[in-house]
């Protein structure tokens, strides 16, 4: 199979078309994180997996506040909470703005109901680009978390970034995750890594923004296997270099747009079972 059956190989698995909701059910159901007598376990992969021993983000910290919390995806890995307060704690530091997270995952991990085909094992993070700066001084309103929206960081109708909605701040802020040792990748959409390309600024983290359909409005981030999780499955490699070469033009290449707009990227896939260990981890 060439690079680009890959590709779309891998896109069907990302998508979240794929879910079996009767096993999606089970675990949106739970609302309490499964105990553990020691350290936190992340179990399978990234796409087919479930967390034992998840702790839930506060819904404020320094430097970020958490948004949708009526979703009830607020759970990670200690490894990922850590990494928010880290990351948070740099952006007011550095006077970037208040950050605004997303979705993490659920009490015990695994499959989503809408909107996710990875975030099963506490390691992923969605963080929205838009920086909210009053709310530098108060706490959002349970309202302004729900009804908030997430604005896209490209032009209308294009692949460009918007220039009005795009600022140093976010630059630095996806720089600063990257340095993190325990990052292993952060998604972004194809414009973005290709104007993070253009900036004139050191190149040696951009090795770990991957571009990826979507997130126009929010980056991903994802954690590596914490040490000592045996029963966690990471990725494979990311290839060498800055991802600025041939490979980045691909996306916005005649191919790819046709692929996308005939919808045969996003034919769903049968969802890979769950490892045995998660049945034990829904039941208890």
């Amino acid at each position: 199979m060439n690079k680009y059956g890959l590709f779309f190989l891998a896109l069907s698995v990302f998508s979240g078309c794929a879910i079996s909701r009767p096993v999606a059910n089970a675990w949106s159901r739970v609302t309490t994180p499964a105990i553990t007598g020691g350290a936190a376990q992340s179990i399978g992969t990234y796409t087919a997996g479930c967390l034992k021993g998840a702790v839930a983000l506060p819904q404020d910290g320094t430097g970020y506040q958490t948004m949708r919390l009526s979703r009830g995806r607020v759970y990670g890995h200690p490894d990922l909470i850590h990494f928010i307060e880290k990351l948070g704690q740099t952006s007011a530091t550095e006077r970037w703005g208040v950050l605004l997270i997303g979705d993490l995952g659920q009490p015990r991990g695994g499959p989503t109901l809408t909107g996710h085909r990875s975030h099963q094992t506490g390691l992923d993070v969605d963080i929205w680009y838009l920086l909210s700066q009053e709310a530098g001084a108060r706490s959002l309103s349970l309202d302004e978390r729900e009804t908030w929206g997430a604005p896209s960081v490209l032009t209308v109708k294009s692949d460009a970034v918007d220039a009005n909605r795009w600022s140093l701040a976010n630059e630095k802020i996806l720089e600063a995750a990257a340095r993190m040792p325990e990052v292993e990748r952060i998604f972004v959409n194809p414009g973005v890594k290709r104007q993070l390309c253009a900036s004139r600024t050191a190149h040696d983290w951009l090795r770990k923004i991957r571009p990826w359909w979507g997130h126009d409005d929010h980056f991903h981030v994802r954690l590596k296997c914490p040490a000592g999780n045996s029963q966690c499955q990471g990725q494979e490699l990311i290839p060498e270099g800055d991802g600025c070469d041939a490979s980045l033009g691909w996306w916005f290449s005649a191919e790819a747009r046709e692929q996308l707009a005939s919808g045969k990227a996003r034919k769903p896939a049968k969802a890979p079972a769950l490892p045995e260990q998660c049945q034990a981890v829904l039941a208890h």
